[in-house]
């Protein structure tokens, strides 16, 4: 897959754990360093790498045709599509190449000696939707998964894209998701839609609403994601079982 290099915010201290976050359609890593940047200025998470992937330009239907940043093409969105059409004409060989990508950078890192349970993926908008769906197909157990503002794409078809030998490896791994109530791109529906899958599957998720909001962030969202990920990377400091950066 034709990207550009991830951005990367290394470790300040001994690295013992990442995380990788992907952004939406028609944006780049760029646009959300300033999430480890603004937890560096605040002295949190020194022992976190963070990996900020970029998407390949490609065309992309909803837009015209015209070539972005994407993580798989997208037809239709919004009010004026409803779930059964949507799940009808979703990029599958899209998805499923975006999935390939990113098991490659979680496999990156484990072969720096990061346990796979210091390993957390997530995103926005369809960085989120990306992140929810390798990460719960993963054959490894992650140490968590967050999706903000974002749905889980084939979920219809889930059960064929898990691993070969049957797994759910991340059956009881930690989800977070947030949404905000007044998202007229990716419906607040869709992403309580999705919680209630998950919840299905036995997973737990904690959600967070945020009333008002369309489809971006909001500091307190970002807080929440903060003491999430405070709850699933904890800091190890000098543990002697630590891997080396």
């Amino acid at each position: 897959m034709a990207t550009i290099a991830p951005l990367v915010v290394p470790a300040l201290t001994r690295h013992t754990a990442t995380v990788i976050m992907a952004h939406g359609l028609g944006d780049s890593g760029a646009g959300w360093l300033m999430l480890a940047q603004n937890w560096r200025r605040r002295g949190l998470f020194d022992e976190v790498s963070f990996i900020f992937p970029n998407a390949p330009a490609i065309p992309i239907t909803i837009n015209f045709g015209m070539t972005m940043p994407g993580w798989y093409d997208i037809v239709k969105l919004g009010a004026n599509i409803g779930a059964d059409e949507f799940s009808r004409i979703q990029d599958e060989r899209g998805i499923l190449k975006s999935r390939d990508y990113f098991n490659t950078l979680i496999k990156a890192e484990i072969d720096k000696g990061i346990k796979p349970s210091r390993i957390v993926l997530g995103g926005f908008s369809q960085g989120g939707a990306m992140s929810l769906f390798t990460g719960i197909t993963h054959k490894e157990k992650l140490g968590g998964i967050f999706g903000l503002s974002c749905y889980l794409p084939l979920s219809d078809k889930l059960a064929s894209h898990m691993p070969s030998d049957g797994s759910f490896a991340n059956k009881e791994t930690p989800v977070f998701m947030a949404h905000g109530d007044a998202d007229q791109t990716v419906l607040f529906d869709w992403g309580l839609k999705t919680v209630e899958h998950l919840r299905e599957l036995g997973m737990g998720v904690d959600f967070h609403k945020y009333p008002g909001m369309g489809h971006s962030a909001d500091p307190l969202e970002i807080l929440d994601l903060q003491n999430y990920l405070d709850k699933v990377i904890p800091a190890e400091g000098d543990k002697k079982d630590a891997p080396e950066s």
